[in-house]
């Protein structure tokens, strides 16, 4: 199969070809090695192959899933492959091998994806950056000199290229539609517990959700439709949908009651191109009928990120102990990064009370947040404040880890509290800036609604096609 051919189709058109004999699973498999050998040396998305497995999987025969014969790459930060190495971007938790694969897995391998290799992830996930003494910076596609994002920036930088046409991807803060808005993808944070946690302890609060990063609508919506179903002994259940994602992308939406808003949580308005795309898609959802009116959430945004803090601080500590009681052993002084090592720390020296205090105030806040959308089907803003910033502006290894802060504050406002509710949020990569990097606006829905973002999505897909879009790093 010629590269080129290979480029032309998403996920669901490979499996097409593959299901139609024009093309075999080996020859998809291997047009998808050609080019991680071709462009991961720019990339650095793909930090663990696996080919000769892939092969043997294809040459043994496929289930007969929606995505049959489609490459695919496993983010190396929770979810479990057997036999392979998971390091979770860190030089202090490392795990040989291991020994079964996460429920998740499971679910993709039964939708016959053919797991090629594991793409790269910071640190325990902790910033919106892919960068870490472990696996290195992943780089961006549309400009290696910028940042695919964080923490699914490899899951992002390898599907942009075109080597895969979709991949895992899992999202605490953002860390799905971050690094989709960077790299011009479809990226759904999906509802809480739609599919299977894969961390081993609840890494993230319950904050955390695992789907992928596209570069369709249709192959994010097919993926969910494969893997979106209760998990027996899951404690906290989605509600169950209404009929196939896939089936909605074709549906109108309807005209919806849509808010916008710029605000963020210091206080400083978006502005420059990231303003101004903002404004394009408030009057082009105009134009497609929608009622569109700016509202904000109404909430303290400080107060609501303090509570977090203490929160996700004592959980990451703890997080860090299972480590320690894994292996053994304390963290030597080398094997933790800076954020790492000070989550762990604060973490330690925050109390009980304190814990559980920002813990119940993100609940009452979730309440606020929840109820504002009684007003309104669907809230829009953009993914981040500025298109993707330069590696070298970005890198969560320096030691002043408080200039940092405000550098990721100046640089993500707006996707965590869809993350604290546990609500759909979704990224789409509508725009572009002067320079070519693509800008990405997020549209979060009401709790368990992913319908409503895959009908609107698939609207504003056919309005402002992108999946044509090529980036530099491409052929």
């Amino acid at each position: 199969m010629a590269f080129p051919e290979y480029a032309e189709h998403d996920g669901l058109g490979l499996a097409a070809l593959v299901a139609k004999g024009e093309v075999s699973a080996g020859e998809v498999l291997e047009a998808a090695i050609e080019r991680i050998e071709r462009h991961n040396g720019a990339l650095n998305a793909v930090v663990h192959k696996a080919y000769d497995e892939a092969r043997q999987v294809v040459a043994g025969g496929l289930p007969d899933g929606p995505f049959r014969g489609v490459p695919f790459l496993i983010k190396d930060l929770g979810a479990q492959v057997a036999g392979w190495p998971r390091t979770s971007g860190s030089n202090f938790a490392q795990v040989a091998a291991d020994t079964e694969d996460s429920e998740l897995v499971r679910r993709y391998r039964a939708a016959g994806v053919v797991l090629v290799g594991k793409s790269n992830t910071p640190e325990f996930g902790i910033p919106g950056v892919t960068h870490s003494d472990r696996l290195g910076a992943c780089r961006n596609p549309w400009n290696p000199d910028h940042i695919s994002g964080g923490s699914s920036g490899g899951a992002a930088s390898a599907t942009a290229a075109g080597i895969v046409p979709l991949a895992h991807a899992s999202d605490g803060l953002g860390s799905i539609r971050i690094p989709a808005a960077c790299c011009g993808l479809v990226g759904m944070k999906i509802t809480r517990d739609r599919t299977p946690i894969c961390e081993v302890s609840d890494g993230a609060l319950g904050f955390s959700v695992h789907h992928v990063v596209s570069r369709t609508v249709r192959d994010s919506a097919a993926m969910l439709d494969a893997t979106g179903y209760a998990q027996p002994g899951d404690p906290f259940q989605a509600p169950a949908k209404a009929g196939p994602y896939l089936a909605e992308i074709e549906k109108s939406p309807g005209k919806l009651r849509i808010a916008w808003s710029a605000e963020t949580p210091n206080g400083r308005p978006i502005s420059g191109e990231v303003a101004e795309a903002m404004a394009r898609t408030v009057e082009l959802l105009k134009g497609l009928g929608h009622e569109v009116f700016e509202q904000g959430l109404g909430i303290d945004q400080r107060l609501l990120y303090r509570a977090q803090g203490l929160a996700s601080a004592a959980n990451f500590s703890a997080n860090v102990q299972r480590w320690i009681e894994r292996l053994g052993r304390e963290p030597g002084d080398d094997e933790l990064g800076p954020l790492a090592r000070r989550g762990f720390e604060a973490g330690k020296r925050i109390t009980g009370q304190q814990a559980f205090w920002g813990f119940q105030q993100l609940r009452l806040m979730n309440r606020q947040i929840l109820a504002a959308f009684e007003s309104f089907d669907v809230y829009l803003t953009p993914v981040m404040s500025t298109p993707a910033p330069r590696v070298d502006w970005l890198d969560p290894r320096m030691s002043d880890t408080k200039d940092f802060d405000k550098r990721q504050a100046a640089t993500y406002a707006t996707t965590p509290p869809a993350n604290f509710t546990g609500q759909p949020s979704l990224s789409l990569p509508l725009w572009q800036s002067r320079d070519g990097l693509p800008i990405g606006m997020m549209f979060t829905g009401r709790f368990a609604d992913e319908a409503t973002l895959y009908r609107l999505a698939g609207q504003l897909e056919k309005e402002l096609p992108w999946k044509d879009r090529r980036p530099p790093i491409w052929n």
